[in-house]
């Protein structure tokens, strides 16, 4: 039989054995080729001797599934929405509440602040009503602690952030991987930029592109413009296009501008220029609100914290 007669019954042997042909039973459970999902086996070792027969297949079939898995459009950024207004964060200026790892947007912060401002109260947590602490060095304690019991991945996070601000390079890495090990996005970018610039680990282009990929995948907009900007490098414009438009949608102004010299040049639609423009609006301004506008008005003025 050949190779690429092989493939072909690979794909279409449901219930038998794509290397000796077995049929499953009761007492005989296949086995899936976790890789792309075509084949299943009997054995390791039937799957062993069909390897050299099944690897073109299962390459391809990979490609395409992690492909689909990569260009699927997230529902929102990783960063979701505040857990006060329940407005989408916006891509910037977000608060990290030391006490609880909470992401907060700045509008309600602000807005928690002045009010203790006026009624002269001790600051507290605008989520869990808590005595904030009053340095920075019980805010660092407090996280360290958090992150040493992997509650939650934000603050093993926050605290490979604290390694990275000391020029402890190795140590940001331990405390990224181990937030990437519990399901942290922002985790993924950061271990892509220490592979990049070669801090704390070896430059490796390879993992950086994986962890840009999971992140992106997360929903990271700064990763997934990174990953337009890297196919773009490499000539393949159709997948650059594609990365552009996923960040636009999620509010990533930089990705605009390059769609918009692509469009210039021919490389993307009108259709899908405008219908971009219009979603990257749409989700600019989900983000707004008047609590926020107020904020980024008093931090531009200076009096945005105390």
């Amino acid at each position: 039989m050949s190779a690429e007669k092989s493939e072909v019954d690979t794909s279409s042997s449901a219930s038998s054995c794509a290397s000796c042909g077995i049929a499953e039973t009761n007492d005989i459970k296949m086995k899936i080729c976790t890789a792309c999902y075509l084949a299943k086996y009997c054995s390791v070792k039937c799957q062993n001797e069909h390897r050299s027969k099944h690897k073109k297949a299962c390459k391809q079939r990979a490609a395409e599934l992690r492909d689909e898995l990569l260009f699927k459009e997230p529902e929102s950024t990783h960063l979701g929405d505040c857990p006060i207004c329940f407005l989408p964060l916006p891509l910037e200026q977000n608060r990290v509440m030391v006490c609880c790892s909470n992401l907060i947007c700045t509008g309600c912060w602000y807005t928690n602040q002045k009010r203790e401002v006026e009624q002269r109260l001790d600051p507290k947590c605008p989520f869990f009503r808590q005595l904030i602490p009053k340095s920075t060095e019980k805010g660092d304690r407090n996280q360290r602690k958090r992150a040493e019991a992997n509650d939650p991945e934000v603050a093993v996070r926050q605290v490979g952030g604290q390694c990275l601000l000391k020029g402890d390079y190795e140590g940001a890495c331990k405390f990224w991987s181990k937030a990437v090990e519990l399901g942290d996005v922002e985790a993924h970018y950061h271990l892509a930029l220490m592979h990049h610039n070669g801090q704390g680990v070896e430059k490796d282009k390879r993992k950086e592109i994986y962890h840009l990929e999971q992140a992106a995948i997360g929903g990271h907009y700064n990763a997934r413009y990174n990953l337009g900007v890297i196919e773009w490098q490499n000539g393949r414009y159709e997948r650059a296009a594609k990365h552009y438009i996923i960040a636009a949608k999620l509010g990533e102004g930089k990705s605009v501008g390059n769609l918009r010299k692509m469009y210039q040049e021919g490389l993307v639609s009108k259709e899908e220029f405008a219908a971009t423009l219009r979603a990257y609006q749409a989700a600019a301004d989900a983000m707004k609100s008047p609590h926020r506008a107020e904020a980024d008005a008093a931090r531009q003025d200076g009096y945005f914290s105390r």
